[in-house]
């Protein structure tokens, strides 16, 4: 185009250090660019929905099921998520045995009630049908394999101890005496209040002392089966002292310290230096301790646990195989036995890619309970036992996705379009970025003005994203002399935000074209990263810290997306920034397929319309593992169940912190901060400062703060 030539350029920008110079829109965009899959130097157009990219000549309209296969919630979302005709999420709390609920009708009509964003929606159906899916899958299980055996699940509570949760699971699972997992002596005191089945098992994990232990053997014989795992050598003592002082003893178990190593992000949290199980060695020297003990005929169980989120099911196999012949020698040695527990780990598929990586798993639940039902019946026949009752605690698979965290968008970042008309005497480097802008603008509304087409054409002219890749870096070489001009004084403010607003239209001017490119057009890479620069950031109204922790602690990532206007094509990339004063408040880690994209596909907010986004299947953990960062409290949460006949009953509302509360729990004292404050005010009115209203008007504002909640209001 000939816009970088000498002709254009003032000559003393020529004696600049260019080259040192960092252009700020190239910052940060490796990362972005690192997502290309088309090899070095080039990237091809994919030929999927999304959000930024339409088809050939960019006609194709926008349906609710391009944007459910965008966000994938036609992969990850399956039974209980969807899409309506409406471009809204529907939730089928009870999968594929009917009734649905529109997620923004449900959000607008609880906003109604006094229940304001961000808002945590428990959907207790879908626990329930948790429930069912689990012990149906192992009952199949047991019947193609001829199990001469049961399936017995336990519910590990820290996975999520609040009240109502751990409540419904236990009436909900009565009809499988479905039990508790302890794993200390709070969480025990938990189980031991609300499990009344004398069939159903309290596993009591952990590090354990006296009083954890004497507290389990009474509970036996409270009529409760409560089986103390022993996990560390020296607690074999310890059972042994307090069985002796009361008279009786608990149910035993072994915890086994495999040599089989997971995978995926826990995977070196177990294997022969793992924080919790006994060694072989250790494990035959209880053994035998216990049978000087005369506590052998006490030992039920043998447990192991290979890390949470098994992304890989040979991984299973391997430990499954290695704890089954565990089991047969432990019979062989005189104990009773008769449990086996496989602990957590089950894994759910978070982005939906049926995959063996961190966020998802190569299984289905039903590939779960086979494996663990053959496993274990192989290792058992030949050795003539009789196959253990098989136990699991499965908190992550049965509590993930009956939760949607719900927090609204208070703004985003963005660059205004509007340019200043050219002033008199405009400084050259100005002219330069002018001319560079109407020659893309040319480009994009008539071709390519040689006569080549965006592709080039027969004649041999040279092909219009050649000319597009050389405007840019026209672009950003005048947008960096501007900046090197400013840094010596010889330009002003105003001039160099002109330089930045043409440099953005020039790049919004590009992005514009590229749109339009048919799928499978390849892109120089150069013009690669224009959509990661356009990106912007979405300010959320939550607290990372609080209400999505591993987000920010392990990397985790969660479904996260608009729960409306998925029939609308979204026309921007960004990514979210929560309300705390922390860099690492942020949520910039999306699902693709298997993959990780540092940007999520967003629509531009409309003025006066709220735009609401969904966090989804972050049901465990994510509530107990919070924090108080910058002293955000817990949201407000709700328990939703379907009705018979149709719509929802409101079964729980728990009211989110307080101001007060929060200052509480900090050991500051509301009462106090009032009492200084209006002393204070009554030093300003008497030196004139503050009038006698504005007292009145500040201390009432400062009452009301206190019982508000933590989070902004509309």
């Amino acid at each position: 185009m000939g816009l970088q030539g000498s002709g254009h350029r003032p000559r003393w920008a020529c004696r600049l250090a260019s080259g040192s110079a960092t252009v700020a829109l190239r910052a940060g965009l490796t990362r972005f660019q690192r997502q290309c899959r088309a090899g070095p130097g080039r990237m091809v157009l994919a030929d999927s929905p999304s959000g930024l990219a339409a088809d050939a000549g960019g006609a194709r309209d926008w349906s609710a099921s391009d944007g459910a296969a965008l966000y994938g919630l036609d992969r990850w979302g399956e039974p209980y998520f969807g899409v309506g005709a409406r471009g809204h999420v529907m939730v089928q709390p009870r999968g594929e045995r009917g009734g649905s609920l529109d997620l923004v009708e449900l959000v607008r009509e609880l906003q109604g009630r006094d229940l304001s964003l961000p808002l945590l929606i428990r959907f207790d159906d879908i626990l329930e049908d948790r429930l069912e899916r689990l012990h149906g899958a192992f009952e199949r299980a047991i019947a193609q394999y001829g199990y001469d055996g049961r399936y017995q699940g336990v519910f590990p509570v820290k996975c999520n101890q609040q009240r109502h949760v751990v409540e419904h699971l236990v009436d909900s699972g009565r009809r499988w005496h479905f039990g508790l997992e302890a794993g200390s002596k709070a969480e025990l005191l938990i189980a031991l209040s609300l499990l009344d089945d004398p069939q159903a098992l309290l596993i009591c994990n952990g590090y354990k002392d006296r009083r954890y232990i004497e507290t389990a053997i009474l509970a036996r014989r409270l009529g409760r089966q409560p089986v103390v795992v022993l996990e560390q050598a020296d607690e074999v003592e310890r059972i042994i002292a307090a069985s002796s002082s009361l008279g009786a003893a608990p149910f035993i178990g072994i915890r086994a310290k495999l040599s089989a190593r997971s995978t995926g992000r826990w995977g070196s949290s177990v294997g022969e230096r793992a924080k919790f199980g006994l060694s072989i060695p250790d494990l035959l020297a209880t053994v035998e301790r216990l049978r000087q003990a005369d506590l052998l005929d006490d030992l039920r169980l043998l447990h192991f646990h290979i890390g949470s989120q098994i992304n890989d099911i040979a991984v299973l196999k391997d430990a499954l195989q290695e704890a089954g012949q565990i089991y047969a020698e432990l019979t062989r040695l005189g104990a009773p036995m008769g449990f086996l527990d496989v602990g957590g780990g089950l894994g759910i598929d978070y982005d939906g890619s049926r995959t063996a990586t961190a966020a998802s798993t190569n299984y289905s639940l039903q590939n779960y309970a086979n494996d663990v039902v053959a496993t274990v019946r192989e290792c058992c026949e030949p050795h003539g036992i009789r196959p253990p009752t098989l136990v699991s605690e499965s908190g992550r698979a049965i509590a993930s996705h009956f939760s949607v965290l719900v927090f609204d968008v208070l703004g985003a970042s963005g660059r205004s379009n509007a340019l200043p008309p050219p002033a008199e005497g405009e400084a050259l480097i100005l002219r330069n970025l002018r001319d560079t802008l109407a020659a893309i603008e040319a480009i994009t509304s008539t071709g390519d003005p040689d006569g080549g087409g965006l592709d080039g054409d027969a004649t041999g002219e040279r092909p219009a994203l050649e000319r597009l890749q050389e405007a840019w870096n026209d672009a950003l070489k005048f947008k960096e002399d501007a900046l090197n001009a400013f840094r010596l004084g010889y330009l002003g403010l105003p001039e160099r935000a002109t330089a930045e607003r043409l440099t953005w239209a020039s790049c919004q001017a590009i992005a514009r074209q590229l749109e339009a490119l048919p799928a499978g057009t390849v892109i120089p890479q150069e013009l690669q990263a224009l959509p990661a620069a356009l990106a912007g950031t979405y300010y959320a109204n939550l607290s990372v810290f609080r209400s999505a922790p591993d987000t920010w602690a392990i990397d985790q990532l969660f479904p996260v997306l608009p729960i409306h206007r998925l029939d609308e094509r979204p026309t921007r990339l960004g990514s979210f920034a929560d309300l705390t004063c922390d860099s690492d408040g942020k949520i910039a880690r999306f699902i693709d397929r298997g993959q990780v994209k540092p940007l999520l596909e967003l629509h531009e907010p409309n003025a006066g319309e709220p735009y609401w986004i969904g966090l989804f299947l972050g049901g465990a953990y994510q509530e107990v593992m919070g924090n108080l960062h910058n002293l955000f409290g817990s949201t407000n949460a709700v328990h939703i169940r379907l009705a018979a006949g149709g719509g929802y009953h409101i079964d729980h509302v728990v009211r989110g912190d307080t101001n007060a509360e929060v200052l509480q729990a900090m050991e500051h004292d509301p009462d106090l901060l009032l009492e200084r404050l209006r002393l204070a005010s009554e030093q300003a009115i008497e030196s004139g400062t503050l009038a006698i209203s504005d007292a009145r008007r500040l201390m009432a504002h400062l009452r009301a703060s206190l019982e508000q909640t933590t989070y902004l209001e509309a």
